[in-house]
């Protein structure tokens, strides 16, 4: 028998424990039958100063990622994992490293299972809106991570005209921001040669803004949340359409076409 709640579909979930967003975002687009199971990843709440400071909190992430996988599997075993962190999928700067890191994941598992990381999220979410070269990424990172993203995107044909560093002094900082601050974010790269906006960090609550974003802005809006249980979602065969999360989750499928 399927799990009595999860009788579609059970994700699970690593995320970082300093991590308050990805939990409840998550959650809000969840379609019926489907159960989003949390595992943390254990890292103290570090406080971040620098490139170097904020490499050093990735390796800590990179090391807590195997223990919460091997958390998550005992749950009767989900049927896709999602990864609740987005800088670790593009830091190794390309799209072979994100390969790596994904089977490395499902290797971790001990079975055959689906994976969504945010950059491969973020690629299909691109190609759904149509976006064909020029996009603008804001982030709560600091400048280290420019390179990585750069080398990644260039990689699969895209250009980045413009970054925000919002540079977060703490993990749970970035979620202490206010609506304001993150629609300025936005603003900051926003203009006529960009043809998507795209946000990076998990902490970063910018999801349950994004849809009413693309709307004020004439621009797609992809927030890395939405866009990583979107790609979790239909590569799963769960074509529901949830409003409220811009046009990834209340319009499209896999197939471009829309549902």
């Amino acid at each position: 028998m399927r799990d009595f709640l999860g009788w579609r579909k059970m994700f699970g979930v690593p995320t970082p424990s300093v991590n308050t967003c990805v939990q409840p975002e998550y959650d809000a687009m969840r379609p019926p039958g489907v159960t989003n199971h949390i595992s943390r990843m254990h890292v103290p709440d570090m406080k971040v100063s620098s490139d170097t400071d904020f490499e050093m909190a990735v390796t800590a992430l990179f090391d807590a990622l195997g223990p919460a996988i091997d958390r998550v599997v005992t749950c009767r075993r989900p049927d896709h994992l999602v990864l609740g962190i987005s800088a670790l999928a593009i830091w190794g700067s390309s799209l072979a490293s994100s390969r790596k890191l994904a089977a490395d994941m499902v290797k971790r598992t001990g079975h055959d299972i689906g994976v969504s990381l945010a950059g491969d999220a973020v690629l299909e979410a691109l190609a759904r809106y149509g976006v064909k070269k020029k996009i603008a990424i804001v982030e709560p990172y600091y400048p280290v991570i420019q390179p990585r993203m750069t080398s990644f995107f260039s990689e699969a044909g895209f250009d980045i005209v413009r970054f925000n560093h919002m540079q977060g002094p703490q993990f749970t900082e970035y979620a202490r921001v206010s609506a304001s601050h993150m629609i300025d974010a936005l603003k900051s790269i926003d203009s006529p040669d960009v043809e998507a906006l795209v946000q990076f960090g998990a902490n970063l609550p910018l999801a349950s803004l994004a849809d009413e974003a693309e709307h004020w802005l004439g621009n797609p809006v992809i927030s890395v949340n939405i866009a990583t249980y979107w790609h979790a979602l239909r590569h799963s065969g769960i074509d529901d359409k949830v409003q409220g999360w811009t046009r990834l989750l209340s319009e499209f499928r896999l197939d471009l076409q829309l549902a």
